[in-house]
């Protein structure tokens, strides 16, 4: 199933978030200002966690937000 799969048919947000926890990672590239990548490495660190899982739990929240 599929993201636009559960939007249509009316997953709740938390459906939604099993979604998209599960699988496999895979790697992403993406270009941004050396400025915003170290502010967002410094904010991730202050919150205990990598930079990474920052930006997975920002992806995450962006895309249930839309459903409640």
């Amino acid at each position: 199933m599929t993201y636009s799969e559960l939007l249509k048919r009316g997953a709740d947000s938390t459906e939604i978030q099993e979604h998209l926890i599960d699988g496999e990672m895979t790697a992403v590239t993406i270009r941004i200002p050396k400025n915003l990548r170290d502010g967002a490495k410094e904010a991730a660190a202050l919150k205990g966690m990598s930079f990474s899982t920052l930006v997975r739990m920002c992806l995450i929240d962006e895309l249930t937000k839309r459903v409640d």
